[in-house]
């Protein structure tokens, strides 16, 4: 009988992980789900739709191994980083092909995307999974006998590890090298023990260690300065926007200015900044209208205040202490990596990336607890169910179709269809543009001001600004069209187009100023263009006419 039941446990533990690493497959395989021709690229509610649907496929994998696997210990953190290291050499194969033409791209300017829509994302995925295959390599290696399966998983990793070296540079995103780069050393260094080393060398060369620190951070500095100017507009159009988030986090550091309020309380904050005068030349030139923060930290205490930041980096802190403590270094590089890469780029706004981090998150703190567990499986229900019921995937189908009406001027056709989208895409900024746009187009300027008024919570494009006050000048109300035109000047002064507008104001009989005209003709006529147009050609010789 004992004999029997030595037989039947090690099968009910292999089929519950069996059972779980299709569910932990089924919930991180979204991140490969390509978008469809159908909808927007770029759209995350197809992807979106997909997690809420494998979350619950997930959620009754883990009940069932919990069943199978009363009293045995879980292998969850083991599957989500074979699952991971599976991906990983998928996204790294898919990435290869596109480079040497035999995949499309997702971005019609990058020929390097994956699965994603851009490098920089596609970039810190591989550079998460990077410390996972590096510590199963390690441990492995250090095996002096290795079974079968042991020698399998050696090759695989070793593979995946030079897969990833391949394609990662051709990203060309240095925040994913310097994620990979201290997560990959960190795990080199736990399994090298470098801590008890530089203990000893401390003791031993005390004078020399000095020296070398010194000599390490010149070197830290260079490559850093190397790495800026590798691409310097992008860097600093990084710390501008950085600049401008924590002006909107001064605004409210407690609570926030809400969910999904980044783009709105960065669009003000931007403009607040540069209606004072006091800038550079630099900072008008990489002034934008970003979606993201480029840095999750930044985000968050934008959207939820400082205290709520404060305790999630508390929770992050958590799960890498229990990681660490459980041993799990792998799993902690890959925490550390995305970490790392959280201050430059925008992660946990794609859902396939930020679920993993979740996964990894989990795995570092899981331990033997079924408590644990039971509550993040409870957590992923809530989250599923919120995917599934508010997912937008149908209605960006229609709005995609009604993109090409809009886009070829059929505004009459189109006005009907973004009117019935409207409710269930209400909160998108780009919708609510091009439905505003559209109504400016047929005349129905009060309506459209609504609408357009609607898309600034939602959006930062000061052509919203534009429209509106273009909206007000066909009604003959001047001073809100002017007011309008000149916040457009203010949140991105570097645009001609709002100047131009201001021009043709001014011009106007019923509202002519001839001194504000010349003013801004000047400036229409003079300022430089980021990129040479015949739109920008066309401006300026209008407004030479109308100071004829």
């Amino acid at each position: 009988m004992k004999a029997k039941l030595k037989w039947i446990r090690p099968r009910r533990k292999g089929m519950a992980d069996l059972i779980a690493l299709l569910g932990v497959a089924a919930i991180l395989s979204v991140v490969v789900f390509a978008t469809p021709s159908d909808i927007p690229i770029g759209e995350m509610a197809y992807q979106k739709l997909w997690l809420g649907r494998m979350i619950f496929v997930f959620v009754i994998c883990c009940v069932f191994s919990l069943c199978l696997n009363r009293k045995q210990y879980l292998s969850f953190p083991s599957i989500v980083t074979w699952v991971l290291i599976v991906l990983g050499g998928i996204e790294a194969i898919w990435g290869l092909r596109q480079i040497y033409g035999l995949a499309v791209s997702n971005h019609s300017l990058y020929a390097l995307t994956g699965s994603f829509y851009n490098p920089g994302p596609y970039s810190g995925y591989l550079a998460m999974i990077f410390p996972l295959c590096l510590h199963e390599w390690l441990s492995l290696r250090e095996k002096t006998e290795r079974t079968c399966l042991e020698q399998g998983k050696y090759y695989v990793t070793l593979g995946v590890i030079l897969l990833i070296l391949c394609v990662l540079p051709a990203g060309m995103s240095r925040s994913a090298w310097i994620a990979a780069i201290i997560s990959g050393v960190w795990v080199y260094g736990i399994h090298a023990s470098w801590r008890i080393r530089l203990k000893e060398i401390r003791t031993r060369y005390k004078r020399k260690v000095g020296l070398a620190c010194i000599a390490g951070g010149v070197i830290i500095i260079m490559i850093g300065y190397a790495l800026f100017q590798l691409k310097a507009t992008s860097a600093n159009g990084r710390l501008f926007m950085w600049k401008v988030s924590a002006l909107a986090i001064a605004e409210s550091p407690i609570v926030g200015h809400g969910t999904g309020s980044f783009v709105s309380a960065y669009g003000r904050a931007q403009e607040d900044y540069f209606a004072n005068g006091e800038y550079s030349e630099t900072e008008e030139l990489v002034a934008g209208s970003p979606e993201y923060a480029f840095n999750e930290y930044l985000q968050i205490a934008v959207e939820y205040g400082v205290p709520f930041l404060l305790v999630t980096a508390l929770v992050i802190t958590f799960c890498l202490w229990r990681g660490i403590t459980e041993n799990r270094i792998g799993i902690c590089g890959g925490v550390i990596s995305v970490l790392v890469f959280a201050f430059s780029s925008y992660p946990m706004q794609i859902p396939g990336f930020a679920v993993a981090f979740y996964l990894l998150l989990v795995a570092c703190a899981i331990g033997r607890s079924r408590i644990i567990l039971s509550l993040f499986l409870s957590m992923m229900v809530l989250l599923g169910a919120y995917y599934w019921r508010n997912n937008q995937y149908d209605a960006c189908k229609d709005w995609h179709r009604v993109k090409m009406l809009y886009n070829i001027g059929a505004y009459r056709s189109a006005e009907k269809d973004y009117e019935k989208l409207y409710p269930e895409l209400k909160n998108r900024g780009v919708f609510l543009f091009e439905y505003g746009h559209c109504l400016h187009k047929l005349k129905e300027y009060e309506m459209s001001t609504n609408v357009l008024e609607e898309a600034m919570i939602h959006s930062n494009d000061p052509m919203i600004l534009n429209v509106i006050g273009k909206n007000y000048q066909a009604t003959g109300d001047y001073e809100k069209a002017e007011k309008f035109l000149l916040r457009s000047t203010h949140r991105l002064p570097g645009r001609i187009y709002p100047y131009y507008l201001l021009a043709k104001l001014y011009a106007e009989p019923r509202y002519r100023q001839p001194e504000k005209l010349k003013d801004v003709a000047e400036i229409v006529l003079t300022k430089e263009p980021k990129i040479q147009s015949t739109a920008v050609k066309e401006m300026r010789e209008e407004v030479r006419k109308l100071l004829k």
